[in-house]
């Protein structure tokens, strides 16, 4: 009884190390290359300790996970390795007919994966909200814009930017490593910008990112979500009010008011005085 009680707690931990360490060997066995195996079971171990630590009340378990990841991504895979993961490495290397770790990297944790997981990459391991989250606006107090479109040109001047590296005969390498550094500093000035003029640290996640085009059509049938027992809801608002990113929480149905962009932050499980969300 004791074990069932145990795995049924840390359930969502142990799944999903198991679909990331299935990735990891199946990749490794499939290409033969030892990185995709302790590429991805790293992933897979920091998200499941990071949950097991919210499943035990740990304050940071969210945080510390977006650290280990977000910081091995851009750190490790981006500065040293020179992998561009940002949406144009992903035009080059679709381009260049190439499937190696940066359109991996998207099929897993931005086009497929969110079937699984929904938007969990922005919450637990994304390297630009890693830091805007440090900001002191956690709260958005500020009515939501419509500035959506925004994310939509970003997404169209990505692949603009690419195409013509390749028309003027300057995409290699070389050229995808700078534009991955200068694209990660555009992205952290702006998103600094945005959260300090709009008293939001997830604003660039709403407004600019261009990644967002993948992740919110695929979220909408993700298996993990917060769900709603409204039997037990209270209608006191609590989680509306915590929620960075303006999520419907205390509805259940996957068209409620801005269902895409919920990041499994969790913040509104937390603040439930009933209980009635979990994930």
């Amino acid at each position: 009884m004791k074990l069932v009680f145990t795995i049924k707690k840390y359930r969502t931990s142990i799944i999903l190390f198991l679909v990331f360490e299935t990735i990891a060997v199946w990749l490794w066995q499939a290409t033969g290359k030892l990185f995709f195996l302790l590429n991805f079971s790293y992933i897979g171990i920091w998200v499941a300790l990071g949950l097991l630590l919210f499943t035990e009340g740990w304050k940071y378990a969210r945080e510390f996970t977006q650290f280990g990841v977000g910081s091995y991504m851009l750190v490790f895979l981006g500065l040293i390795c020179r992998e561009n993961l940002q949406i144009e490495g992903l035009w080059y290397y679709l381009l260049c007919g190439v499937v190696g770790a940066g359109t991996l990297h998207y099929a897993i944790a931005k086009i497929l994966g969110p079937l699984l997981f929904g938007r969990g990459w922005c919450g637990f391991a994304c390297w630009t909200t890693m830091i805007l989250d440090l900001l002191p606006y956690k709260q958005n107090k500020v009515p939501r814009k419509k500035w959506g479109f925004i994310r939509y040109i970003m997404f169209a001047l990505s692949l603009a930017i690419v195409l013509l590296l390749f028309w003027f005969d300057m995409a290699d390498a070389y050229t995808m490593f700078i534009l991955f550094v200068v694209g990660n500093l555009f992205y952290y000035v702006v998103g600094i910008a945005l959260a300090i003029l709009l008293k939001d640290n997830r604003a660039f996640c709403k407004y600019i990112c261009p990644i967002t085009v993948f992740l919110k059509p695929m979220s909408y049938y993700s298996l993990l979500r917060i769900k709603c027992d409204e039997d037990k809801c209270i209608r006191c608002r609590k989680c509306l009010r915590t929620c960075p990113m303006d999520v419907e929480v205390n509805n259940n149905s996957r068209s409620r008011k801005n269902a895409t962009e919920c990041i499994l932050c969790q913040q509104c499980t937390k603040v439930c005085p009933t209980k009635a969300l979990k994930c």
